[in-house]
């Protein structure tokens, strides 16, 4: 199918900061393929308000650790909706456990779902923009992967990862109309993080804040579809630090 509209495709775009960025993107005139894993009438829920915007929206299923579902995926957005021409890898899992408590089926999950699930996605969707010579791959870390976790280990490892990850395919396909940066939210208000901004040291997180906020799953989402456009073309390779100066202050 033929759209004149840039096409994203934003994992785990049914709720918190991925519907943010997925509303985002369909304000800003793209049509927009969001992933889910398991609740699909959220899903189709987000995509009827992202119609709204007079824009196509398309909900598929995938599970990011699975690289069947991943090829299952791409070829049901672009056989209804178009080859994808932006891809936001925010689809994740977070796990709060002691170190000494975390379990190899635990570290491998975590691995599976939040690092190799964006390598898979990327490697999938490469040849298709590699043709077109334009690309952009956006993907979501956290400031956890820069400041290593102390009851999220695993899941700090996998975000330092994912940082890295994104600079390597910056250096290998930038020449080729691919850009690859990666955005690194702080404390966002989302259902997600609800529970952490209840405990003492979610509200001191808070208190520190340089900003003086947490931050929005809009202020996300405007990072997202600027780097997508063609006045972020020389960004590549960078870590957007979307936190409020929590970074830098610590």
């Amino acid at each position: 199918m033929v759209t004149n509209r840039k096409i994203v495709m934003i994992t785990g775009g049914s709720r918190g900061i991925g519907e943010g960025i997925a509303v985002a993107f369909s304000t800003a005139g793209f049509d927009v393929v969001i992933t889910y894993n398991e609740n699909s009438e959220k899903a189709k829920g987000v995509c009827n308000r992202l119609q709204e915007n007079g824009v196509k929206a398309l909900a598929v299923e995938l599970h990011a650790e699975n690289r069947k579902s991943i090829k299952d995926a791409i070829s049901m957005a672009s056989n209804k909706v178009g080859q994808i021409d932006v891809l936001v890898n925010n689809a994740a899992i977070a796990q709060e456990k002691p170190f000494d408590t975390i379990t190899d089926d635990d570290w491998d999950h975590m691995m599976a779902v939040n690092l190799r699930g964006p390598f898979a996605l990327v490697q999938e969707l490469l040849p298709s923009m590699m043709k077109k010579n334009w690309g952009r791959i956006i993907n979501i870390s956290s400031i956890g992967g820069q400041w290593g976790g102390l009851n999220q280990v695993h899941y700090a490892a996998a975000k330092a990862g994912l940082i890295n990850f994104t600079r390597s395919i910056a250096k290998i396909y930038s020449e080729q109309g691919i850009t690859s940066n990666v955005i690194t939210p702080g404390l966002v208000a989302t259902d997600m993080a609800g529970a952490e901004l209840e405990t003492e040291s979610g509200k001191a997180k808070v208190a520190g804040i340089p900003a003086g906020r947490i931050g929005t799953v809009a202020d996300i989402g405007a990072t997202a579809v600027f780097l997508a456009s063609d006045g972020a073309s020389y960004i590549t390779g960078q870590t957007l630090n979307l936190n409020g100066g929590m970074y830098f202050s610590n």
